[in-house]
């Protein structure tokens, strides 16, 4: 929709956009079948990015990618490496990789416990989904417990997630202080109801990036409420750019969505920010490459000089909906921030400001990631300070 409101507006300086959506069911080989259909463009239009809002898939097209020199966008997850520029130079993991996601969580229950010095000899478990994203972050976990002195319990949840009776029943027996919601679909309400048979208090349970929706609590009626999840941006639709789309989209009857109450929910408004990110992209190397269709190795130009202050957020219509971002060569996520909000039975609403996670501290572990990956992909990493 927000694509659609730009083209409405005459395009990006006047190039138009176009583009193709591909129901991947989550299932890998769909994600790989279409991102090889579309990688040569559409219509006589060169690709400018892909955006395939799966871990899987992003896994699977990443070397493609690279070699193709097509920008692969993974908004709020896919490799928390992939932050490290100098070594996967066309994949941004724009706003909050998974281990922020999880910095940002602890720093956040500290806060609410009175400090970082008061998660010592508290006991945090860990739910997460039977799959590498859901796996990704229990490294880093068990780093912070070291850090700060808690007592981490993790807990594999086998994927679709609508058993999890054994896992509740031990987190009973373990009582701990916190629980953190690394959940994918269905596992996310039946978390919720479980907890409640077990009679764990739902606003100590903390939802993940993909456990923040409407869609996980809803399905879980009565038990969800009071339920925390963290998001990179609210829902709502009181955003100037909102209101914009809603005339020059919506209202004409020509937006995505099939069911209009969806409009100003959480992964709405995902779609939105995420738009967002990619039209600025494209807007920035317009400024060096001319207004013209842009090849992807221009596109991830634009990419890696993204930087969205207040002004510009204003400017767009989306200040506190989009948070302050600037990417660099070396740092592909750019934000690092998330907010936390509680469900009250009928909506979201914010309960903090932006909480940012430890990125002096996860910088080091990336890198070494990265390095490690470079080894053995033997690639030769960029020298960032040459790039312009």
């Amino acid at each position: 929709d927000y694509l659609q409101y730009v083209n409405a507006n005459g395009g990006v300086n006047g190039v138009k956009l176009t583009w193709s959506e591909c129901e991947t069911e989550y299932v890998v080989e769909k994600g790989v079948e279409c991102y090889e259909r579309l990688k040569g463009g559409l219509n006589g239009a060169p690709a400018a990015a892909t955006n395939p809002l799966s871990v899987g898939i992003a896994y699977a097209t990443l070397e493609r990618s690279t070699a193709d020199k097509l920008p692969l966008i993974t908004i709020n997850h896919g490799r928390t490496d992939s932050t490290d520029g100098s070594v996967f130079a066309y994949v941004f993991p724009l706003q909050l990789n998974p281990y922020s996601e999880v910095s940002a969580i602890v720093n956040y229950i500290g806060q609410r416990e009175g400090g970082l010095a008061s998660l010592k000899g508290k006991k945090i478990a860990v739910l997460y989904h039977g799959s590498p994203y859901g796996k990704e972050t229990n490294g880093v976990l068990e780093t912070l417990a070291k850090n700060y002195g808690f007592e981490l319990t993790a807990l594999e949840v086998p994927h679709p997630g609508n058993e999890q009776q054994s896992q509740w029943l031990n987190i009973r027996r373990l009582k701990p202080d916190w629980v953190i919601l690394r959940g994918w679909g269905v596992m996310n309400p039946v978390a919720l109801k479980s907890a409640q048979k077990v009679g764990f208090p739902v606003d100590h349970i903390i939802g993940n990036i993909w456990s923040n929706s409407e869609e996980d609590v809803i399905p879980a009626g009565a038990a969800a409420k009071g339920f925390i999840s963290i998001t990179t941006h609210p829902s709502g639709t009181d955003f100037p750019v909102l209101q914009d789309i809603k005339t020059a989209v919506l209202d004409k009857g020509q937006g995505n969505l099939s069911d209009p109450k969806r409009f100003g929910t959480v992964y709405y408004n995902l779609g939105v920010v995420n738009g967002i990110l990619n039209v600025e992209a494209l807007r920035i190397a317009q400024a060096r490459f001319g207004n013209k269709p842009l090849s992807g190795e221009q596109v991830r130009w634009g990419f890696e000089h993204l930087n969205l202050g207040d002004a510009r957020l204003q400017a767009l219509g989306a200040k506190g909906l989009v948070q302050p971002l600037k990417l660099s060569c070396a740092d592909h996520e750019g934000g690092g921030a998330v907010r936390f909000q509680q469900w009250d039975g009928q909506r979201w609403n914010l309960i903090s400001d932006w909480i940012q996670a430890d990125r002096a501290l996860l910088r080091p572990i990336i890198e070494a990631s990265a390095a490690q990956y470079a080894k053995e992909k033997g690639i030769t990493p960029r020298d960032c300070s040459k790039e312009q």
